[in-house]
């Protein structure tokens, strides 16, 4: 062979050696298992966004995640209380399904609730309650089966982050969050170390981004506070509506994060709120029908899902829930969800409209028997369509029926029960076929 043909025959080989090596990056990223972000607002209520049509509240970084998104106006948690409803989000069961039915233990009698939570008796009954959610499909652990990295921070109810499957974390055993209660309000280093560390080991990760935001104590920067003291009926109104476009300012952080490490292609980033939030404009407290209640104020949330690798972006008015996030990311990574998920996959249009009816459920503050969740029952609820029926249990004796329709109310002010005894009887049945306690 002559050096001319040497020559061409080292380019030829090179040329397909190259061509080989391209071919499989590419193979790699379109088969590479996708990144899973989750941002979750804290005591939020639905209406509380630009996108949602807010009069006054700037959230442009919300804004542009539903722009980008497949999202969600109906979405709903089944509980409106932190714990339970992160449980939920976690596992993709109703709290009457993995026994975080509360936020706490029960208060044993004669002891002040600052004792309590002091007691041994308290840390006992966080212990079961954690317990109870290791014993469920935990998403993270999940996720870490398939080789995923995740980290936890912010709102954290379990104890020890490792109690939730996570391989990294911020939270060591305090209530409800302690050390990670710092993201967001401090810093998002954690997060972006976090981030760096995944690239650098090439391993899919998940991220748990749940600030105690815009959770009280209502505590933002006073430009804000200054911004909106001026268009809210109140400093406490206005205090809150601060903490939301704070928190909105986070979320814009962390997207121009992934977008810098290169990261936000193949990444499925999850928004909704653990809860609703009304704030009273006459103390830093919420207002009822907010948290804590199975009302709109209570239970709805916005639910926005962005995969730009996979998900063209549209807006739906279809019904979606918590439960369906486990499922539905367990549909994007080709694992099959457990038995017990009632949950539908979102990405699914068909199974979003084939959907009518979803449940929920809402139990006391403090749980009156950690393995009884029934006992510890204050109302269910069920939406078919525009309708919504709201049935109280044990632990509202002085409660009554109510049926609202809930496109028309959305305020649910005018009872219509009496108006509807048939529509009424109806749901009930469905009701108690999903659950009776």
């Amino acid at each position: 062979m002559n050096a001319t043909s040497f020559r061409s025959s080292r380019l030829v080989l090179l040329t397909a050696c190259c061509l080989l090596v391209v071919g499989a990056q590419a193979l790699s990223a379109e088969h590479a298992k996708p990144n899973i972000v989750f941002i979750i607002s804290d005591d939020h209520a639905w209406s509380d966004y630009g996108f949602m049509g807010h009069p006054h509240l700037k959230t442009p970084h919300l804004d542009k995640l539903a722009k980008e998104s497949l999202a969600f106006s109906r979405g709903y948690v089944p509980s409106s209380l932190c714990c339970p409803s992160l449980a939920t989000i976690m596992t993709g069961l109703y709290p009457h399904q993995h026994k975080v039915t509360s936020n706490d233990p029960p208060i044993p009698p004669g002891m002040t609730n600052g004792e309590f939570q002091k007691s041994k008796e308290f840390q006992a009954g966080r212990d079961t309650m954690n317990r109870h959610l290791e014993a469920s499909p935990v998403l993270a652990r999940e996720l870490v089966k398939q080789g995923y990295l995740a980290l936890q921070t912010g709102k954290w109810w379990q104890g020890h982050y490792r109690h939730g499957g996570f391989t990294h974390g911020m939270t060591q055993g305090g209530r409800h969050g302690d050390e990670g209660l710092t993201i967001g309000r401090k810093t998002m280093e954690p997060i972006y170390e976090f981030l760096g560390q995944a690239k650098r080991e090439q391993k899919p990760f998940m991220v748990w981004y749940a600030p105690l935001m815009p959770h009280d104590p209502h505590t933002p920067p006073g430009r804000l506070f200054e911004k909106y003291e001026k268009l809210a009926p109140s400093p406490h109104v206005a205090r809150y509506w601060a903490m939301v476009e704070w928190m909105d300012e986070t979320v814009g952080e962390l997207m121009a994060r992934l977008e810098k490490e290169g990261l936000a292609e193949n990444t499925i980033v999850v928004y909704l709120a653990d809860n609703g939030w009304i704030q009273n404009p006459d103390s830093p407290k919420y207002a009822p029908r907010s948290k804590q209640s199975p009302y709109e104020g209570g239970v709805r949330t916005p639910i926005l899902i962005r995969w730009p690798a996979k998900i063209a972006p549209h807006s739906s008015s279809g019904l979606a829930m918590s439960i369906d996030l486990a499922p539905t990311l367990y549909a994007a990574l080709g694992m099959k969800p457990t038995a017990e998920m009632q949950g539908i996959n979102l990405l699914e249009d068909a199974a979003v409209k084939a959907r009518d009816t979803i449940y929920g459920e809402c139990f006391t503050h403090n749980a009156v028997d950690l393995d009884r969740p029934a006992a510890s029952l204050r109302w269910r609820w069920t939406i078919e369509g525009e309708w919504k029926l709201i049935v109280p249990a044990v632990n509202e004796p002085q409660g009554k029926i109510e049926l609202f329709n809930v496109i028309a109310d959305p305020r649910e002010e005018k009872n219509l029960a009496a108006d509807e005894p048939a529509r009424v009887a109806k749901m009930t049945q469905k009701l108690d076929g999903w659950y009776k306690p």
